[in-house]
C-alpha cells in the first residue's frame, strides 16, 4: 500500500500519494509550494548557522564561555528550578498584572555584566519573547551589554518591579 498523506490546500481532504503535496484538482500549486521549501532550505543553510555561532555568538573567548553554560547539566537543573519555581509564567507580566505563559528563563543582571551571579537561583526570572526583547533593549541601554557596547558601571538591579519601570520609562 503506497503512503499517502492530505492535500496541502486549505479545506481540501482529499488523499494524495507520496511524494505529491496537492490533488490532482490543486495541482498548480505544487510548483510554487516546492520552491518555498527550497527557499526556506537555502536561508537556513548550515553556512549561515556556522557563521552566526563563530563570528557573531561567539566573537571572543568571554562570550564562548558564557553560552557554553548554557549546554551544562548545571543549567539545565537550574532552569528548570526556575520554570517550576514560577510556574511557567513570565514574572514581567505578572508584575503588570497579566498572566502570560513562559519558557524562557533570563538572568535578571545580564552574565555579561556579573559572571558571579550566573548560576544564582534569585538572578533567575521566567521570562515571555515580548518581555525578553524588551528587557534586552532595556540592558544594552542601561548595562551598555550587546555587541560594540561597552559595559557602564552601574548598580546592578534584581528587582523585577523595578526593571520592569525602567522598560517602560525607556531611560537608562
Amino acid at each position: 500500500m503506497p503512503r499517502t498523506r492530505r492535500c496541502r490546500y486549505p479545506n481540501c481532504h482529499v488523499m494524495v500519494t507520496f511524494p505529491d503535496h496537492y490533488c490532482q484538482q490543486h495541482y498548480e500549486h505544487e510548483a510554487e509550494y516546492l520552491a518555498s521549501r527550497q527557499r526556506w532550505a537555502r536561508s537556513n543553510d548550515k553556512r549561515y548557522t556556522h557563521k552566526y555561532n563563530t563570528v557573531t555568538r561567539y566573537r571572543n573567548e568571554d562570550k564562548r564561555q558564557q553560552y557554553s553554560f548554557y549546554r551544562t547539566r548545571q543549567w539545565s537543573h537550574l532552569r528548570q528550578q526556575v520554570l517550576e519555581r514560577d510556574h511557567y509564567l513570565c514574572a514581567y507580566c505578572k508584575v503588570q498584572g497579566l498572566i502570560t505563559p513562559a519558557k524562557i528563563v533570563d538572568h535578571l543582571v545580564p552574565i555579561e555584566y556579573d559572571q558571579a551571579l550566573k548560576a544564582n537561583v534569585d538572578n533567575l526570572a521566567v521570562i515571555c519573547g515580548k518581555c525578553h526583547r524588551l528587557k534586552t533593549d532595556w540592558e544594552q541601554r542601561y548595562y551598555g551589554t550587546g555587541q560594540g557596547n561597552e559595559l557602564q558601571s552601574v548598580t546592578p538591579i534584581n528587582d523585577v518591579k523595578m526593571i520592569v519601570s525602567m522598560m517602560k520609562n525607556k531611560r537608562a
